[in-house]
């Protein structure tokens, strides 16, 4: 799908998709590149990949691709470093300047060295700054509790000690025990280690050196206020500043891997009280040294990210048309003499002068001595679906395509979706009121659509701005039918005149409409105000509706039976107008097209006549007299012939169509025993050719007959439950008025019959929460999905096949994030 941009292109047609052409080009190699990236901002040629049997490593510009993929990747770790950093990249738009590639990829790999290296600087200079934020707090909290925790260590080892040698003292010589109470002093010299340990941590930190030890370790810990960044994570993090006194060099091992077990910085400390204010003092002048430097990197690499910034989406729109040419070139065939590349590819008719303008251009702009050859290629293969939209059909298109591309120059359901789409949504949701605040929200995405187009938006906020234009014809349409049913919030107003009945006595709201007498002329348009709050109101409107949605879906259905015959001139196929089209319509208007006629010829007259009943027994007692129930003369022989002519149509649409299929298999391969020999392309296009079958050798008569009988039993049964399929107009119109009256009665009313403002304004807040979130949201949705089904299943299956491709064109607006 493209949009019509300037004034190159003939009028916008969407009937059928545009006549397309394969074409070839040949293209010297010294004015490739130009070439192709001409043909890239044109926009208009679906290349077909030559190569197609080689893999990417393989093809000629597989060095250019990777180049290409290096320098997106540092465009990636530009963009990154940008978003940690805060710095968005220059809103300003993307001017076209030609950059040289081979400068360009010199110029990112320097600023990508310079930024790793800043970066690596940085990270090594923040470590070091939080290890000595961490030592500082070390020093002082272990300066406050050092001396107690010492004392408290020595006394707690020497009474270990005096426990052992009154253990050992019964075994031990007197002489040897003399010598050991004289050294005891000399044994009670304890080590410590100092450091921070995580504050969750702590608990199984000091578990696992009690068992490790077994006991023989003095631990202090105290918890420090705030949260601090650790030095290896660089996350915020509680800590613990710990103390572990010990004795010996087994101990002092074991502590110093259950320190690196738990990420535990361990840190130096002194005994004297002198070193450790000179220790303090010396950390706090490397902390302001080290702060000053790195505020200054800081400043540094914020100026060189703002200078990348500048410039990044012209080198990101840059290397994507770059990366974009060379996927392009490497679908190109190299012919023998490797002196050109010949490529293959699809465009619309309409702009053979464009390309041929093109190819001239590149040729002069790249000083080439051989011109391109362009040249258009027959084939019989099946070419793409190419529609020219803009941005209000945009959107009703891809409701479309989103059933089925269509197949190519098959009629577009489109052209219709555009005003029938949004018009039995408003069936559905037709209030005015309601339509309003619908037309009001709209209009804020049609009104900033310049600016949001531009802005990165979220997935449903997205896909709401793009389906803006299908959002504003559907409230339209709903203000339009909101006033034939006369119902604004679910309150009928005299908007174009005064109601033609009033009431004969006060009693008249609590009877049917005979209360009601006639005292002027007739509302001039949709319901009379007098219906609404009546006891008649529910059975009137039910009947009006329902009769209303069979009325639409037959027209929409008999639309899609026409325009059947449309695709079958078209095409030339004469046995889908004889066998297909005539017995449709035959068979549809005989049941449902009398139907339609029965109800308004009942509107138009006033009877009485029970419908269910003519319809029923016009195929149980088909000979039966009417009675009461006849509408016009001569209804039951007509009711008889239409009824014989709905029972003739099933086996013409099931029996003809196959043989008459089969004889002109016959009739095109008689004689033909010996033929020409084909060259291998015209064999292969002819076997891609004729999707149905019926340009092979062989002809399956079963399975032809089969697909007959199957497409006749899905018309004939899809004829009444397509009919009751469009009932659903009635009864999500008739839901939608129902949930309103709820809520304007249940809600709004009960509220402002309080005479208290407190409940009035919390009615009033529910009742706008209930309105936008029920029948602005959800009941939007709801008629949407139902209208989405109505056309791709009840209307779009009399005529559409929607098994073509769609167009695909090489072009530059079309280059997408994900792919390049």
């Amino acid at each position: 799908m493209g949009d019509t941009r300037g004034g190159c292109c003939p009028p916008m047609d969407l009937f059928r998709s545009e006549t397309m052409q394969l074409v070839q080009l040949i293209i010297p190699m010294e004015s490739a590149r130009l070439t192709v990236y001409y043909l890239g901002k044109l926009g208009l040629l679906q290349f077909k990949d030559l190569n197609s049997d080689k893999s990417p490593f393989q093809r000629t510009y597989a060095g250019q691709i990777k180049k290409c993929g290096e320098m997106a990747r540092t465009l990636r770790f530009f963009k990154e470093q940008m978003l940690k950093a805060g710095v968005s990249p220059s809103a300003k738009s993307v001017e076209e300047t030609e950059i040289d590639v081979d400068e360009l990829e010199v110029k990112l790999a320097e600023l990508e060295a310079e930024l790793t290296e800043m970066n690596a600087n940085g990270e090594k200079l923040q470590r070091s700054y939080n290890e000595l934020v961490e030592y500082k707090i070390v020093l002082r909290k272990v300066g406050d509790f050092f001396p107690s925790a010492q004392h408290s260590a020595t006394a707690r080892q020497r009474e270990m000690e005096l426990n052992q040698m009154v253990e050992e003292s019964i075994e031990t010589p007197l002489l040897q025990e003399q010598a050991t109470s004289k050294d005891l002093s000399k044994q009670v010299k304890l080590g410590f280690v100092t450091g921070l340990v995580s504050r969750g941590k702590s608990m199984a930190f000091e578990r696992i050196l009690f068992r490790a030890t077994r006991g023989n370790v003095f631990l202090k810990q105290v918890p420090i206020e705030a949260p601090i960044t650790d030095p290896v994570s660089g996350e915020k993090m509680e800590k613990n500043v710990f103390m572990v006194f010990y004795s010996g060099e087994r101990a002092k091992n074991k502590i110093h891997k259950i320190c690196d077990a738990f990420g535990a910085n361990r840190y130096p400390f002194a005994e004297d009280r002198g070193k450790q204010a000179l220790m303090i003092s010396e950390v706090s002048g490397k902390i302001s040294e080290l702060k000053s430097t790195i505020d200054a990197g800081l400043l540094h690499r914020d100026h060189l990210l703002r200078t990348i910034s500048d410039q990044f989406e012209q080198w990101n729109l840059k290397v994507k048309k770059e990366k974009s040419i060379h996927h392009t070139l490497n679908m190109l065939s190299l012919d023998v003499t490797k002196k050109c590349l010949v490529a293959e590819a699809w465009s619309p008719v309409f702009a053979t002068k464009q390309i041929q303008d093109v190819l001239q251009r590149a040729s002069v702009d790249s000083n080439s001595q051989v011109g391109a050859i362009f040249q258009v290629l027959h084939t019989r293969e099946s070419p793409p679906t190419y529609f020219r939209t803009n941005k209000f059909t945009s959107a009703f298109q891809e409701i479309v395509d989103a059933y089925g591309v269509a197949k190519y120059q098959e009629a577009n359901p489109g052209v219709y979706t555009i005003v029938t789409f949004p018009f039995l949504f408003a069936v559905m949701f037709g209030d005015w009121g309601h339509g309003i605040c619908l037309l009001l929200a709209t209009l804020f995405f049609i009104i900033r659509e310049k600016k949001l187009s531009s802005q990165k938006l979220g997935d449903i906020t997205e896909m709401t701005f793009g389906g803006r234009y299908v959002i504003m014809m559907m409230s339209l349409f709903s203000i339009y039918t909101g006033f034939i049913y006369n119902e604004c919030f679910s309150v009928a107003f005299d908007l174009f005149a005064p109601s033609a009945y009033a009431c004969r006595d006060l009693s008249c709201r609590d009877a049917y409409s005979i209360g009601l007498i006639k005292v002027r002329d007739t509302y001039p348009f949709g319901v009379d105000p007098a219906w609404h709050g009546t006891r008649s109101e529910l059975p009137f409107l039910n009947s009006l509706k329902m009769k209303m949605s069979i009325l639409l879906g037959v027209a929409q259905m008999n639309l899609g039976i026409l325009i059947s015959y449309s695709n079958a001139t078209f095409f030339g196929n004469s046995l889908n107008i004889w066998f297909q089209f005539i017995p449709q319509m035959i068979f549809l208007n005989s049941l449902f097209g009398y139907l339609s006629l029965l109800i308004i010829v009942k509107w138009c007259t006033g009877s009485q006549a029970d419908l269910y009943h003519i319809m029923i027994y016009m195929f149980l007692s088909p000979t039966d007299e009417l009675g009461d129930n006849q509408l016009f003369p001569y209804q039951k022989t007509v009711q008889l012939v239409l009824l014989l002519l709905a029972l003739v149509s099933v086996p013409w649409m099931l029996l003809p169509k196959p043989f008459l299929l089969k004889k002109q298999h016959e009739n095109r391969h008689q004689g033909q025993s010996y033929t020409q020999v084909q060259s291998t392309d015209d064999a292969l296009s002819k076997a891609n050719h004729d999707s149905h079958g019926h340009g092979h050798e062989e002809f399956e008569f079963s399975e032809v007959f089969v697909h007959q009988l199957i497409h006749t039993i899905e018309f004939v049964l899809g004829a009444v439950s397509n009919t009751a399929s469009y009932l659903r107009l009635w009864a999500l119109s008739l839901a939608h008025s129902q949930l309103s009256i709820v809520f304007y009665e249940k809600v709004l009313l009960l509220a402002w019959g309080y005479n208290n403002m407190v409940i009035l304004v919390v009615g009033i807040i529910i009742f706008i929460f209930a309105t936008v979130g029920v029948l602005l949201i959800m009941e939007t949705l709801s008629a949407f999905l139902h209208a989405l089904r109505l056309h791709w299943v009840e209307f779009q299956n009399k005529f559409y096949e929607g098994d073509g491709y769609k167009f695909y064109p090489f072009s530059f607006i079309l280059i997408d994030d994900e792919d390049y």
